[in-house]
């Protein structure tokens, strides 16, 4: 089957009005800054459409096309993406192109038909469905044992979700063929913890050992209990300090939630020195440049207490990720929910892809922190890295 015959069989299958939702993904460019696209069919005053989602890195964007120009919205789309996975009626369809264009076709029948939902205001689909029941949220007193979310608790549940959101983007970065070993440095009450295990472990199938460290002993003792309850056996939480934490050489992912000030640099250069292939970075209070930030320029800003800490708070995040970047990391800067501390926080994801930078990018940091008159504990501690 040549590109041309795909796109032929494919949207025949689409003008049949058998689509149930397709993914694009892998985009031909990484440079791409749309990431992935979702479709689905809709019903909009009669009409049959193709909603296309657009997920971009901070946002999402929606079209609804109707089917008779659908075919050349898949044209552009086909021009960006190198995979589709698509759910019919009564199939689902794997396809593959290569940078040529060369097909890849998989086709997996099924054994019921699915029913078509073309209600426009449907309930959000989530990796972790809130209608089953899984034990380390039902542990956790998120779900009911019959597995519904508790009313006062779905905060937390959308939390979780957004989270293993970024756990399952991050899986082709991570080792293929060998154990995954995973730290959680501030893991607190470990939600996401057990969420990132569940998902990782139960759900992917995947061969991990998992870390969790915190200052709080009573804490630690209490998560330590339902891991052995839930039969985790990969998964220990242990009492100590990122900055006391000796035990590894190598380590494959690092997630940070809430270290407060430059404990958060402190895990970020332990997570470099290790190698990881993955950072997800939540920071906490950040008062490091808050201290140090003396700029004639900026004195209208920072004049201002409140302003001078949110700005301060914008550039130390900045910082942090210009820095990643440098020591060669595809770094984004992503909003997080956050439910215990602000409406809204920011994430840290990093990528390792060895990538060197360039002098440009190393004079235009240098200008920034001059400007800022900041001297950047992490730059610090990153220093021989580049």
């Amino acid at each position: 089957m040549d590109f041309v015959q795909m796109k032929e069989k494919l949207v025949t299958h689409i003008m049949n009005k058998e689509l149930v939702n397709a993914t694009i993904s892998q985009p031909r460019l990484k440079s791409n800054d749309l990431k992935r696209v979702k479709l689905k069919p809709i019903e909009l005053k009669g009409i049959y459409h193709i909603q296309i989602e657009y997920q971009y890195e901070r946002i999402i964007k929606h079209e609804n096309v109707i089917l008779e120009k659908f075919s050349h919205s898949l044209d552009i789309l086909l021009s960006q993406f190198r995979q589709i996975h698509a759910q019919l009626k009564s199939q689902n369809i794997q396809i593959q192109l290569s940078k040529k264009n060369k097909v890849s076709w998989k086709t997996e029948q099924l054994n019921e038909t699915k029913e078509i939902n073309l209600s426009h205001n449907r309930k959000k689909q989530y990796l972790l469905d809130d209608t089953t029941p899984y034990p380390f949220l039902i542990r956790l007193g998120v779900q009911t044992e019959d597995g519904k979310v508790k009313k006062q608790k779905y905060d937390k549940f959308k939390q979780i979700n957004r989270f293993v959101e970024f756990i399952h983007d991050s899986l082709e970065h991570l080792p293929k063929g060998r154990q995954i070993r995973i730290l959680d440095f501030g893991s607190g009450k470990s939600y996401l913890t057990f969420a990132l295990y569940h998902y990782l472990k139960i759900e992917m199938g995947l061969d991990i050992r998992v870390t969790g460290l915190d200052l709080k002993k009573e804490v630690i003792q209490e998560c330590n209990k339902i891991a052995q309850d839930l039969n985790y056996d990969q998964l220990e939480f242990l009492v100590g300090d990122i900055n006391d934490y000796d035990d590894e050489n190598s380590v494959d992912m690092v997630v940070t939630l809430h270290a407060c000030d430059v404990a958060t640099d402190m895990a970020l250069a332990r997570a470099v020195k290790w190698g990881a292939k993955v950072i997800l970075s939540v920071p906490c209070c950040q008062h490091e440049l808050n201290r140090q930030l003396h700029s004639p320029n900026l004195e209208i800003l920072t004049q201002h207490g409140l302003i001078k800490e949110r700005f301060a708070s914008l550039a130390t995040d900045s910082i942090r990720a210009e820095l990643l970047t440098l020591v060669g990391y595809d770094t984004q800067l992503l909003e997080f929910i956050d439910i215990e501390h602000t409406p809204k926080n920011i994430l840290i994801r990093a990528y390792f892809t060895g990538k060197k930078p360039s002098q440009q990018q190393l004079e235009r940091y240098h200008a920034f922190t001059q400007f800022l008159s900041a001297k950047p504990f992490l730059e610090n501690e990153l220093k021989e890295f580049f």
